[in-house]
């Protein structure tokens, strides 16, 4: 459905934004007074990721006049496969600062404020009350709830976007006029069950497919073009390079933007909504975790050990920790590696941070292997505590 513009139109536009937005102006769609309302627009990106990335970068180009970015990371060397607003002189600067910088070299016309600080339940609303509409390129359940909750309480729109490995999705959200996040998906999924990008890998060329997405969706807002994705979801494959767009309803018995709604204020805990780990995962470790300097110890005192890499193969190719014998998660919780683990030795089991062990303990306990233990923090403790010289990833 068409939607009037989001954002009244600015006073006048400056020879020099006439010479630089020409392209856009010749479109009798958008025009001067649609590119009036683009200088007119505040935009807050959530995260200068992934997503981010692209977004940023292509909202800078388009003229929106002020560029909100909030991120509180640092830029790493594994981000550079996919986040190319940042390069390799920016590893270890503020991701927020390395975006500003990037967005000025492309629009110096461009208002950018910073906010280097992790978006929570105390600041969410203050810095999205200064804003016209959000994008959201988190990549965790919980912070995604949360940009969610917000948005709604203070009725602003906000475009989403989801990436993993050859796949994307995009939409918006706008209680007002649609359905929100939570009428999608009215629950998070149970812990473990979505694995994240740093898990299951992410083709870096997604994010500029999925927040090109988000950009032309922002844009049709702000000028009031076009039909936006309000109760649209924007399905990418980019294997098969085919796009499905699936109607999304209201949910009349949404928890937030129902008739009758129960969630009525911010959560007071959304990493506990959502759950990094099972119940049954928390019970496991407890009395039964270990750390990779333990493991070392416990490896050169020359303990009977069967120790367990529950990651991918791909991941085991990357890095592994001397000694490991690869069982990935889904067969132990699947029952069908069981066979495979004997019972007169230690078990220790690792990942790549120490949840996905946690899942696997949890089940091989349940499946009677009561003195089995895990690594906290997994290979990145290894590689950190034990052997630097070995790749992180």
């Amino acid at each position: 459905m068409s939607l009037p513009p989001l954002v009244e139109p600015a006073a006048e536009l400056s020879v020099d934004e006439i010479r630089r937005y020409s392209r856009h102006l010749i479109i009798p769609d958008v025009g001067v007074e649609g590119q009036k309302r683009l200088k007119n627009a505040r935009v807050l990106c959530v995260g200068a990721g992934g997503l981010g990335s692209p977004a940023l970068m292509y909202l800078a180009a388009a003229g929106v006049g002020t560029l909100g970015i909030i991120d509180f990371d640092t830029v790493d060397e594994s981000n550079l496969q996919r986040q190319v607003i940042h390069g390799v002189s920016d590893v270890g600067r503020s991701k927020a600062e390395s975006a500003a910088a990037t967005i000025r070299e492309i629009n110096p016309l461009v208002n950018v404020e910073i906010h280097d600080t992790a978006l929570d339940r105390d600041n969410v609303r203050e810095i999205f009350a200064q804003y016209d509409l959000i994008v959201d390129g988190t990549d965790n359940f919980a912070t995604r709830y949360m940009v969610n909750d917000a948005a709604v309480l203070l009725g602003k729109p906000y475009v989403w976007g989801s990436i993993y490995r050859f796949d994307g999705q995009a939409s918006v959200f706008w209680a007002e006029h649609g359905p929100c996040y939570r009428c999608l998906y009215p629950e998070p999924p149970p812990p473990g069950m979505v694995p994240s990008c740093a898990e299951g890998g992410v083709l870096g060329v997604l994010c500029a497919s999925v927040g090109s997405i988000q950009v032309t969706e922002a844009i049709k807002l702000i000028t009031g073009v076009g039909e936006p994705l309000v109760g649209g979801l924007m399905v990418y494959d980019a294997l098969e390079m085919s796009y499905r767009k699936i109607k999304v309803r209201k949910d009349p018995n949404c928890a937030l933007c129902g008739e009758n709604p129960t969630v009525t204020d911010l959560l007071e805990d959304y990493e506990d909504f959502c759950g990094a780990v099972s119940v049954e995962a928390q019970e496991a470790v407890v009395d039964s975790t270990i750390t990779a300097l333990e493991l070392k110890e416990w490896q050169d005192a020359g303990k009977d050990i069967f120790l367990v890499d529950v990651r991918e193969p791909a991941e085991y190719e990357i890095v592994r920790i001397p000694g490991a014998t690869l069982i990935p998660k889904g067969e132990i919780l699947s029952g069908e590696a069981l066979a495979q683990f004997p019972q007169d030795k230690q078990i220790v089991l690792h990942c790549k941070s120490g949840v996905r062990s946690a899942e696997a303990l949890a089940a091989l306990k349940a499946a009677g292997f009561r003195d089995a233990v895990h690594v906290q923090g997994g290979v990145l403790s290894w590689i950190k505590q034990i052997d630097p010289s070995l790749p992180a990833y």
